[in-house]
């Protein structure tokens, strides 16, 4: 098993990557269930897979599972359902002491963690991350927010769980595409800072979505290891320093805003073709050179997710794409700052760009396919 302690002031927690953590949650969390009657939440997709496991390892505990199932896909973070979550837990006597489990991917975690954050003014949290791209990005750090009309995450709360376990079992019940959008996030945290992880990444992409056991640790760990450092040294995103792990967003969700934010593009695809971008924009700009955003390219590309806007079909200009921008959370003053990139392993935050010029840079990779 790899623990990975993420180290925050008052609030320090784990993140455990291992298999069969999901069989065996009464030992993993220990004091954290105080209570008989356990709250899970999770969705049906995620409940057809693993609602006996886990409801049989805390029955074999001692304790009673209380269900709440809610439909999948992105449109479960929305108004509507955090009011039913939060009636929910409120009928099932949740108290700041108890500890909430969000089994599921990064939807049930946002919302389930936002809820959490506001019922009685914050109550516990266990994240039970199921997908690749929610064991090594949102499950870990605290985001947690539901989507608006205005755009998607506009409205959260920073909300540290008090646990993270990543069951490597539950990525086996995968589809690959689930897998490589994960895998997308794994490729972000060597291109933002680690060049020797990067390397890795290209070279392994394939046994970590084919499901080589030791690969898949190693990646999950990694990854949790780079945000947990970034999360330590700036929580709340105040400093500059954790708005690197935006690598590939600012495209990324432009990209997802114009596709309807649904299975035409995953959230991972959007942000492996976001930092493809990001690097193209990096030369552009004569920050770095051809070579270093082709590395980029192929190895988004060699583990199966798209590189190339073209593969979208989509009716769009760049100046409809940046205009999306425009609805970004880090807007600020009017500017919106971009994580461009200097090479591999050296991302850094650039606030002297002009939405104009990064239509006409998206209108040109438009033309180009």
């Amino acid at each position: 098993m790899a623990v990975i302690p993420v180290e925050l002031a008052g609030r320090p927690y784990e993140v455990r990557v291992d298999g069969g953590l999901l069989a065996d949650l009464p030992k993993q969390c220990g004091a954290l269930l105080r209570k008989k009657r356990v709250p899970i939440i999770t969705d049906t997709n995620v409940a057809a897979k693993w609602r006996e496991t886990v409801g049989a390892s805390l029955e074999i505990g001692g304790f009673e599972p209380r269900w709440l199932v809610l439909d999948p896909g992105e449109g479960a973070k929305s108004w509507v359902n955090l009011e039913r979550v939060t009636d929910w837990l409120l009928a099932e006597e949740v108290e700041r002491g108890d500890h909430v489990l969000a089994l599921g991917g990064g939807v049930i975690g946002d919302l389930t963690g936002f809820a959490c954050a506001v019922l009685k003014r914050g109550c516990g949290f266990i994240q039970l991350p199921t997908t690749l791209l929610a064991q090594v990005d949102s499950s870990v750090g605290g985001k947690t927010a539901i989507n608006t009309a205005a755009g998607k995450n506009l409205v959260g709360a920073f909300h540290q769980p008090s646990l993270v376990l990543a069951d490597l079992d539950a990525l086996e019940t995968l589809p690959a595409r689930e897998l490589r959008a994960g895998f997308a996030e794994v490729i972000k945290y060597g291109i933002l800072g680690d060049r020797d992880f990067f390397d890795w990444c290209a070279a392994n992409g394939s046994a970590v979505i084919d499901g080589d056991r030791k690969a898949r640790e190693y990646a999950v760990a990694q990854s949790v290891a780079a945000k947990a450092r970034i999360v330590a040294e700036d929580e709340r995103e105040t400093t500059g320093t954790r708005a690197l792990l935006n690598l590939g967003h600012t495209f990324g969700h432009a990209l997802e805003a114009e596709t309807g934010f649904g299975e035409r593009l995953l959230h991972g695809e959007a942000v492996a073709l976001g930092m493809v971008l990001a690097a193209r924009y990096s030369v552009r700009r004569e920050l770095m050179g051809d070579n270093e955003a082709g590395a980029v390219t192929a190895a988004i590309s060699s583990a199966g997710l798209p590189s190339e806007i073209a593969a979208l079909g989509m009716d769009a200009t760049g100046a409809k794409l940046a205009d999306h921008m425009r609805h970004d959370k880090k807007m600020d003053a009017g500017t919106l700052p971009f994580l461009l990139l200097r090479g591999i392993g050296e991302a850094f935050m650039a606030k002297d760009v002009e939405l104009e010029d990064v239509a006409k840079f998206l209108d040109s990779q438009l033309q180009a396919n």
